[in-house]
């Protein structure tokens, strides 16, 4: 358009310069001509404006659409963040009420049955309430930060904490009991297995303190004065004090005065 405008003025230009009256229907035809291209030119700048208006109305729909894209997005993650945490205390409730009462009834038969002959049900049975606390519930234990596994953690330790140090106190005063009883009764408290397990592990199996039991010269504890070793009756060989019979001669053990 430009390059046609440049050529019509030099052309009028010219016109101008030389007058002749025979180039005016020329000079009608041109002008229609340029007429002609600048409302070529018109259209053309109108449909560019319209692309441009149609550009920015769609960016600025993007716009729209894509904040109210972002204000879904965060009342879904909203939600799901909700749903997910209801689901896990649901799954921690549920988990709960099966541990609960394993860990009641392991309680109560470590307290009461952990010694009856069916011991080693009982202790299964606490074996497997422990691990079902641990596997089960724990890892499902709600976060908040990490609080609630602390304060979980806390109550536990003290709890254990707690009855072991009962349960040391009360062994020690049974420990300090028993040693005040004569050695015969105490004798016959022990099973012939605990005594040996105790013995073998070199220690009194009265008091359970530590006892060089291989050395030959040490028949009773230093520590609660039981017997430990006495001689056979019948061959006088050296043997324990609690086994029943000699393991020389086989002579049955004469009871302990």
């Amino acid at each position: 358009m430009e390059a046609a405008q440049e050529t019509f003025d030099n052309w009028v230009s010219t016109r101008r310069a030389t007058q002749q009256s025979a180039q005016d229907a020329e000079l009608v035809a041109r002008t229609a001509a340029l007429e002609k291209l600048r409302a070529t030119e018109r259209t053309a700048k109108a449909a560019v404006e319209a692309q441009e208006q149609a550009h920015l109305d769609a960016e600025q729909r993007e716009k729209q659409k894509t904040a109210e894209l972002g204000v879904m997005e965060n009342a879904a993650r909203v939600g799901l963040y909700a749903e997910l945490r209801s689901q896990a205390l649901r799954v921690f409730g549920y988990r709960l009420a099966l541990c609960l009462p394993l860990l009641g009834v392991a309680g109560w038969l470590f307290v009461k049955k952990r010694k009856s002959p069916y011991w080693p049900f009982v202790w299964g049975f606490i074996y497997f309430a422990l691990v079902a606390f641990f596997v089960e519930l724990v890892p499902y234990t709600p976060s908040y930060g990490g609080y609630v596994r602390y304060i979980v953690g806390i109550v536990m330790t003290v709890l254990i904490g707690r009855y072991a140090i009962v349960a040391l106190n009360r062994y020690m005063e049974r420990q300090k009991l028993a040693e005040q009883q004569p050695a015969v009764q105490r004798r016959e408290e022990l099973s012939y297995d605990v005594a040996l397990t105790r013995l073998g592990k070199c220690v009194c199996p009265g008091c359970e303190r530590p006892v060089d039991v291989k050395n030959d010269k040490i028949d009773f504890c230093p520590h609660c004065g039981i017997g430990l070793f006495d001689l056979c009756g019948s061959c006088t060989t050296r043997k324990s004090a609690f086994a029943p019979f000699c393991h020389s001669c086989g002579t049955r053990a004469r009871a302990v005065v």
